[in-house]
């Protein structure tokens, strides 16, 4: 099944996404609600629900949900590889990354929905992520196995992680972050579909091999499977659970997929590529899933913020 958010006459409403057209959810119930409720109730609530009231293209598509948290990993040693030499200037994959997935929390009050314009920072180095997320039902849990964890994601979704690389590159020469050079805007969409969706493509070992593939103004830039990240979804979410708690609604994203995911791997191969720049169009394909489309509007300017000043490093006053 697909779940979805949408504007319709002038109205939000959230619910299912059929090859008829869209359905409300049934009582009032927000995909918040259906979250929670996790996926054995999402029969019942279908059962429930009416009929088609519109057809997908007379209502605009919202971002699916909004996640109470963003973790996004870096699970893709490819993508490792080309971005550190297009961010850092050398092409490195340190060897702790082999020990554990490791992600950094983003910002959820910047969610983007399909087709909608992000407004970056000022940045010469604008670059799109192509990404495959996972969304948690209920109820969650903490220190997960891996076989339950599986069974706490309700279902997918495709993820576009904006970056703007000069300011990224600066900010991690602080060993922390990223921050403003991520958290300005990222888009999710444009529904969620079921886990079940895509059990086809699992393996032996729970890796899903869909194809992604990431075009701008309509040339392809990059094509991947999904499969070829270092650790299957129940793995991140496991690992993301550890002396922690996952909760309905989180958003794992897999990481950049490899071979031209993003532009700073493609830099760090010699591909003389510009940055993104306003009006570029940037359309995201994942087998199985759906497509996403984002569109770069104008720079937000910001106000400035001083360096920092010398201090005296006083221990009294």
């Amino acid at each position: 099944m697909r779940i979805a958010r949408w504007i319709r006459d002038g109205r939000d409403e959230d619910g299912f996404v059929t090859d008829d057209g869209v359905v409300p959810f049934p009582d009032g119930l927000a995909v918040a609600d259906v979250l929670a409720a996790g996926l054995p109730a999402l029969p019942g609530i279908r059962a429930r629900a009416g009929d088609p009231v519109a057809p997908l293209d007379a209502v605009r598509l919202r971002a699916p949900l909004d996640p109470p948290t963003v973790r996004d990993f870096v699970a893709f040693e490819e993508h490792v590889e080309g971005v550190s030499a297009g961010v850092e200037g050398k092409s490195h994959v340190a060897d702790e990354w082999y020990e554990a997935p490791t992600f950094y929390f983003t910002n959820p009050h910047t969610i983007h929905g399909p087709g909608e314009a992000i407004r970056p920072p000022e940045t010469q180095r604008l670059d799109y992520e192509l990404e495959l997320a996972a969304v948690i039902g209920g109820p969650g849990g903490a220190n997960l196995a891996p076989g339950e964890a599986g069974d706490a994601i309700f279902g997918y979704t495709i993820m576009n992680d904006w970056s703007a690389r000069d300011l990224q590159g600066r900010e991690m020469k602080v060993r922390l972050g990223p921050c403003k050079g991520k958290d300005f805007a990222m888009s999710l969409g444009p529904w969620i579909v079921t886990a079940d969706e895509l059990a086809g493509f699992e393996d032996d070992e729970g890796f899903l091999a869909v194809r992604a593939e990431v075009f701008v103004n309509g040339e392809r830039y990059g094509e991947d499977l999904v499969s070829n990240m270092g650790w299957p979804f129940a793995e991140l979410v496991a690992y993301a659970s550890r002396n922690s708690r996952i909760v309905p609604g989180d958003v794992l994203g897999s990481g950049t997929v490899g071979n031209g995911g993003c532009l700073g791997e493609l830099w760090g191969l010699g591909r003389d590529l510009p940055a993104l720049a306003e009006g570029d169009e940037v359309r995201m394909v994942v087998e199985g899933v759906g497509e996403l489309v984002g569109v770069v509007g104008a720079p937000l300017e910001a106000p400035a913020i001083p360096h920092a000043r010398p201090r005296p490093r006083a221990r009294r006053r």
